[in-house]
């Protein structure tokens, strides 16, 4: 990290920011952040000084910055004005993906320490032990608008990696809005969905659960009926009411809470009757994204949070170790495990089992006991109070926690990862004993140390897929490929529902209904959702979906195979840094998967299965996983052998293969049925007897027809048929500890896994081709992701892998310039061949060839990108030999020369138009400058910040000619020489050059009239 590279030139330090200590601020809006005012004051000190003068409080820079050193009692109202319209931007190190840095409007606050809103949280991944965050102030214009049209917390609600709300109210104000449309005594089964049905219109007698006698339920008219019975203590919060809803016109059983829970849910999204707990939020929030945009949803946002907080706290929710009760049936339940264990040992001592099987035997015991345990728990959740509604509602905790204090910990691994036959049969809530505790700790501290491995392996792995990855921008808007992948519902391996894969891509192909044949979706046309929703209703099994592994654009993607950005469901923009997503989304989760290569459950097999991290890297690295599959190359037959020494598995694929010679009238078969003949016996010969015709003589038959093959002959009327096998067989050796996943006299398909393992992606390369790699390098990334809760979308794995199988090593050059063994980029191998193939000569031939990521990474066109990247001598020395060029075109090699990133969204009409750039007048046509222009004269920029000289029309326009002197009068009035501003003079650049040396000058006369002591001393009209 300390290298010229990574320190100097990826990473540089700024000026305007600053940072501090993180603290919930409950009373922001979404879109806003608590900035301490004496923070803010620092960071937009110029702005304020440049007011001060604008404004007349100071004659120039110079005391501008003595009365901003000395905060005068004006410089609040001035930094108030000043921020109006400046976001700034929030940085929460480590950014592990794109949503840990947003921008916000900030609010000065008192204090030392940033407030920050709760629901932006999840994104950052902050919470209020002592987390430190960043503050950063754009300057450009150009940078305000990108902070304001792209950066700002409301347009960032949906996770980038799954397309998944990812600003849901979570932990206190899911227990709120919980509590609030609870509804009193109700069980937890009655709680769930039966209280959601609506009653006719007679009165429902409702039974209370703690109350014996039948209630009759209260009517009310209409819902602010219902209210002021609530607010003059006629009803309670969480009774069951009987209210005619203004929407059917019929009565609703519903409760207070609903009421008032709903006056906040936008009407669109109809009345929720029901338990509000995490996932009904959840949903409520996804729900209100796709029907009412970013800015409703946001304000819908804050009224849940409000919410939440006031009835989360009014509900007076607690937890104590009292509400904890340890289930009747535990002590019944561990006295059976004893005595089943005690069979066991007998069984052992008497030597009918051996150890290994004990020791299965025993886990298997104390596991069972233990899921009864789990189940009883369950049963008697309602009566642990504020345990049983945290875990209910999704607030926090969950049954295994639960378990854990009120149930038995149960069974624990030793520091090998080997389960301990010893369960732990306490709880907490009962103590563990000296024993117990020792046990317990193994996990514990293998726990920590696995975490802090972990984060680094992690963050190193996001490093190399950013680098891999860090050239894919979306360029072009279609490549015009037909190609695409096949996704089906029945694909092996993923659990993911069709739905879900087909959702934000294009077809390749037309999707057509299978029973009409009607189009359902055209190939011009993006999936959404609600049309992915239509095409599985209509019981399409299988959907040919473009994608970034068939994007034939020669440099980055084009729109169409990339499909929808998932960060806001539409059309991905030109200019989009798709690689960079791609890798951010994959990295980012990878703290949460596992570390270990772990028994399956310490039970079964002796297998060790990699799974988690070093599965995802041993996938991305395309290395040779450990105790990989042995897979047939062919197709054919199995037939299993053994001999002393090994086992064998041969595939036997035999097809047979027939030649055919017509016996012409003047001749004969020589050969009876069922001879065998080889290559060359004559199998036909020439009639002695014959008188040939003259046609018969210029055709000029041979006197013998030969045989061109070997093989049995059979003769029938006038046609002899040589027929033969023809046999491929392969024979594979299996190691001894290898389980045979085959049987005798199967039929396999070449890449079928003939011993258990995972299979290597470089045999599947050789074997089923580029696809077939594609396919199981996508499938196993995911499963690992899957297996552990995480959602990721199947594209940004598609693009990493893209960006794997980029090349093919040249086999035989042709006629082209290529070297044999040569790494060439796919297309441009393509191209060349084409070139060569339209002059008429010999194509090149090649073999597609998988890279690991950080061979990919080192193997990029850019010697800059690889050379920040890892082995910086050498990459250097060999690029500096081959005389390299490096293009720019990547992310990476603009930054390191301090250009900007081709990855911009003002490359196309819609680019600028999110960007708001259509807004900015004075502008080099086109694009972006990096750089802010000057405004064109001095009056504009006096506008820009309030003052009174401008009051310009809206482009350009007319001066108020009384403008100046107001300017004057008041320069004068606070003492000092006036600036004067004369509209007639001209006020190009260099005219604004000259006018502001005449104010440092200004300065300067002022100052050296006395002595610098007596400057800096606070003075009279200071």
């Amino acid at each position: 990290k300390q290298g010229r590279f990574r320190q100097n030139l990826l990473g540089k330090r700024v000026d305007y920011s600053g940072r501090s200590v993180i603290i919930v601020g409950p009373q922001l809006k979404l879109h806003q952040c608590g900035l301490p005012k004496k923070m803010a004051l620092e960071l937009f000190k110029p702005f304020v000084m440049n007011a001060l003068v604008v404004r007349g409080y100071a004659h120039n820079i110079k005391s501008a910055k003595r009365m901003v050193e000395r905060t005068r009692p004006e410089i609040w109202d001035i930094l108030e004005e000043v921020i109006k319209n400046r976001p700034v931007l929030l940085n929460r190190a480590p950014t592990l993906h794109r949503l840990g840095i947003q921008a916000f409007q900030p609010t000065l606050v008192e204090g030392q320490a940033i407030q920050i809103h709760p629901l932006v949280c999840k994104a950052f991944n902050a919470d209020f032990d002592g987390d430190q965050m960043a503050v950063h102030v754009p300057l450009s214009r150009e940078a305000v608008l990108e902070a304001q049209r792209l950066m700002l917390s409301t347009y960032n609600m949906l996770a980038p990696s799954s397309g998944e709300p990812i600003v849901s109210p979570t932990l206190d104000m899911v227990l709120g809005n919980y509590y609030l449309t609870g509804v009193d005594g109700e069980d937890l089964e009655q709680s769930d969905s039966e209280d959601v049905s609506e009653l006719s219109d007679e009165v429902e007698i409702y039974e209370s659960s703690e109350n014996e006698d039948a209630k009759i339920l209260r009517v009310y008219s209409d819902f602010a009926d219902a209210r002021l019975a609530h607010d003059l203590g006629v009803i309670k919060l969480r009774e069951l009411i009987n209210v005619r809803s203004p929407e059917e016109g019929e009565l609703i059983s519903t409760t207070v809470g609903r009421i008032i829970f709903n006056e906040t849910v936008p009407e669109e999204l109809g009345y929720q009757n029901m338990l509000i707990d995490s996932d009904a939020i959840s949903g409520l929030v996804s729900e209100a994204y796709g029907t009412l945009g970013n800015e409703r949803t946001a304000e819908f946002l804050d009224e849940l949070k409000d919410l939440g907080f006031r009835y989360a706290t009014q509900s007076g929710t607690t937890i104590a170790i009292n509400d904890i009760v340890v289930p009747a049936v535990k002590g019944k339940l561990l006295a059976d495990g004893d005595s089943q264990i005690a069979k066991l040992d007998d069984l052992f001592l008497q030597g009918m089992i051996d150890d290994k099987s004990r020791y299965q035997e025993t886990v298997n015991i104390w596991m069972a006991v233990n899921d009864k345990l789990t189940a009883a728990v369950e049963d008697e959740l309602p009566n642990y109070g504020g345990i049983y509604t945290m875990a209910h509602s999704g607030a926090k905790g969950n049954i295994q926690q639960i378990k854990q204090m009120a149930g038995m910990r149960g069974l624990m691994s030793d520091p090998k990862g080997r389960i301990i036959e010893l369960p732990i049969r306490s709880s907490f809530r009962e103590g563990l004993s000296v024993f117990e505790y020792f046990i317990s700790t193994h996990g514990a501290r293998k726990g920590l140390a696995d975490t802090a491995l972990r984060t680094a392996d992690s963050g190193y792995l996001t490093r190399r897929l950013a680098d891999v990855a860090q050239d894919v921008i979306v360029l072009f808007e279609d490549c015009g490929t037909g190609n695409g992948v096949w996704l089906e519902a029945a694909q092996s391996d993923l659990d993911i529902p069709l739905v879900e894969r087909i959702a934000s891509r294009y077809p390749a192909m037309p999707v057509t209904h299978p029973e009409t044949g009607d189009v359902l979706v055209d190939i011009d046309t993006l999936i959404t959702p609600a049309v992915a929703a239509e095409i599985i209703a209509a019981g399409v099994e299988r959907v040919l979906a473009r994608s970034p592994l068939s994007c034939e654009a020669t440099r980055g993607l084009c729109q169409r195979c990339y499909g929808a950005s998932l960060a806001n469901g539409q059309q991905v923009l030109l200019g989009e840094a798709a690689g960079i997503i791609a890798a951010q989304s994959i990295g980012e989760p990878g703290t949460q998967l596992t570390m270990r290569t772990f028994h399956t459950g310490g039970i079964a097999s002796a297998l060790d299965i990699t799974s988690g991290l070093p599965r995802v890297e041993e996938l991305f690295e395309a290395r040779q996983p450990r105790g990989m599959a042995i897979l047939t190359e062919v197709d054919g037959t199995v037939e299993l052998s053994e001999t002393v020494e090994s086992r064998f598995v041969t595939v036997r694929n035999s097809d047979t293969f027939s030649e055919s010679y017509d016996i012409p009238s003047s001749h004969k078969a020589l050969i009876k049925t069922g001879a065998w003949v080889n290559a060359g016996t004559p199998i036909i010969g020439i009639k002695k007897t014959v008188k040939l015709t003259e046609e018969e003589v210029a055709l000029a038959l041979p006197d013998e027809i030969v045989s061109e093959t070997g093989g049995k002959a059979s003769v029938s009327k006038g046609v002899v048929t040589v027929t033969w096998e023809d046999t491929e067989e392969r024979q594979y050796a299996i190691p001894a500890a290898a389980h045979i996943m085959v049987n005798d006299g199967n039929e396999v398909e070449a890449g079928t896994a003939l011993t258990d393992g995972p299979k290597s992606p470089q045999d599947i390369l050789r074997i089923e081709g580029h696809e077939g790699a594609q396919a199981y390098l996508t499938q196993q990334v995911l499963r690992v992701y899957r297996s552990q809760g995480v959602p990721i979308h199947e594209k940004h794995v598609e693009v990493i892998i893209r960006q794997m199988m980029r090349k093919v090593r040249v086999d035989t050059p042709g006629s082209t310039d290529l070297l044999p063994g040569e790494l060439v980029d796919r297309l441009v191998y393509e191209e060349i061949n084409n070139q060569v193939m339209a002059a008429s000569g010999d194509a090149a031939t090649a073999s597609p060839v998988l890279l690991g990521v950080t061979r990919a990474s080192l193997n990029t066109e850019s010697f800059l990108a690889a050379a920040s990247f890892q082995e910086t001598a050498r990459v250097l020395t060999e690029a500096a030999v081959n005389g390299s060029v490096d293009h720019l075109l990547g992310l990476k090699e603009n930054v390191i020369i301090g250009r900007l990133i081709p990855a911009r969204l003002d490359r196309s009409e819609a680019g600028r138009k999110k960007l708001g750039l259509d807004q900015i007048k004075h502008r080099i046509e086109g694009t972006l400058t990096g750089t802010t222009q000057a405004p064109p004269s001095f009056e504009e920029a006096l506008a820009s910040f309030g003052g009174e000289a401008a009051l310009v029309a809206a482009d350009g326009g007319v001066v108020d000619p009384d403008a100046a002197s107001k300017t004057e009068a008041r320069a004068n009035t606070n003492g000092g020489s006036p600036i004067t501003v004369d509209p007639s003079k001209d006020l190009s650049n260099d005219g604004i050059a000259n006018l502001l040396s005449a104010i440092m000058s200004d300065g300067d006369n002022s100052s050296n009239s006395k002595s610098d002591k007596e400057a800096e001393a606070p003075s009279g009209d200071d």
